[in-house]
């Protein structure tokens, strides 16, 4: 796959406040679409939980609809024993929370761009893009804004491998009709969608998550978090192990003392079931191990 150039990476950054949000528009926008999930999201929230200021919930639900929807990531199951690949924090409140929230230069990409003394020749080729710089620090204003902000993190590594914001004055999607279900279902999902300031957030994570998503490259060469090791345990005495939790369960085969087991997580009574460094499964009673 091609590596993404220092203009598209200055692009989809939004610490650079180059997002598709940064221009003003009349179009609603259309939520970003991925032929394969880039992976586990395990979702977080941020210490500025601004929604609830709002009378708003929390948008862990609208945000599982947009990885979904989209198809660019699954929601993490609990249950699952391997780990999400991505940590992903939401975050919501003004332009000037989200944007300290986010931080300048989390990403990679645009650090290096920074530090380099890059981002003043890429931004120079891009229409508008030292203006927007510039006003970065010009929060604010006299209309009221609503804004979200989305990072995601390696559970590997602790790195924030990507951000997006999205910063919405007057909300542009359109729940009626055939064409605006989609972004309907996706309030709805959180309890948005009878709210001037829950369509205008919606609309604030669409943004931040195609931001996000415009940074596919760099979450697709992100290492993937290994699964945990099965904890092990090791009988104590000569034993057997049997194919059902009983005493007078048939014998699968023996074990010596010191064998090395890996429990299942079954238990039954006094027996729990494990497997052999061979694959063979059985079970074992807990009064024979160490």
């Amino acid at each position: 796959m091609k590596a993404p150039s220092l203009l598209s990476i200055a692009l989809a950054t939004t610490v650079l406040g180059l997002g598709t949000n940064a221009m003003a528009k009349s179009k609603a926008p259309e939520l970003v679409k991925c032929e394969e999930s880039l992976g586990t999201i395990a979702l977080v929230e941020g210490s500025q939980a601004g929604w609830s200021e709002w009378k708003l919930g929390s948008p862990r639900a609208l945000l599982n609809t947009l990885a979904i929807e989209s198809g660019c990531f699954t929601p993490h199951n609990a249950a699952d024993e391997k780990p999400a690949r991505f940590l992903v924090t939401a975050i919501a409140g003004s332009q000037e929370d989200v944007d300290q929230g986010i931080e300048l230069a989390k990403t990679g990409a645009s650090e290096a761009l920074l530090r380099s003394g890059a981002a003043g020749k890429v931004l120079s080729k891009v229409p508008m893009g030292g203006a927007l710089v510039g006003a970065f620090g010009m929060f604010g204003g006299k209309k009221k804004t609503v804004a979200a902000g989305l990072s995601v993190v390696s559970p590997v590594n602790g790195q924030t491998l990507a951000t997006g914001s999205g910063t919405v004055k007057k909300s542009t999607l359109n729940f009626r009709g055939s064409g605006g279900a989609w972004a309907s279902d996706i309030a709805s999902s959180a309890g948005y969608q009878s709210s001037k300031n829950g369509k205008m957030l919606t609309e604030a994570y669409i943004l931040a998550f195609n931001e996000i998503v415009a940074q596919r490259n760099i979450l697709e060469a992100a290492p993937a978090a290994a699964s945990p090791e099965p904890a092990k345990a090791r009988t104590a005495v000569d034993t057997v192990m049997r194919t059902s939790p009983a005493k007078d369960g048939e014998t699968v085969r023996t074990l010596r003392a010191g064998s090395e087991l890996s429990p299942t997580g079954e238990r039954s009574g006094l027996f729990i079931e494990v497997t052999d460094n061979y694959g063979t499964r059985g079970w074992v009673s807990v009064e024979d191990m160490e």
